[in-house]
């Protein structure tokens, strides 16, 4: 997987903001993705992701999830471009 543009921390979870380029009809659309994951130590200590929360990370993922949204709702002009794709306010 690639790396994240942004991610945005609450507690042990994680919400990553990735812009991918989808090739649709010739033309290139610009497709945000958001990919949520809690790390956590395993009984070896090392550090591992899951996307199964408890309720103690709900708020957590909530928090996280929501600055993801307005990340990506600011950053409309940042995502690549071409002469065919929506207006900024129509790609999301």
């Amino acid at each position: 997987m690639s790396k994240p543009e942004i991610t945005f921390k609450a507690g042990a979870v994680r919400a990553s903001v990735f812009r991918n380029t989808v090739i649709k009809a010739g033309q290139s659309i610009p497709l945000p993705k958001v990919v949520i994951e809690v790390r956590y130590k395993d009984k070896t200590g090392q550090w591992q992701g899951t996307n199964s929360m408890s309720v103690n990370d709900l708020p957590k993922a909530i928090l996280a999830l929501q600055k993801a949204f307005e990340y990506l709702m600011e950053h409309k002009a940042d995502a690549p471009q071409s002469e065919d794709t929506l207006p900024a306010d129509d790609q999301y």
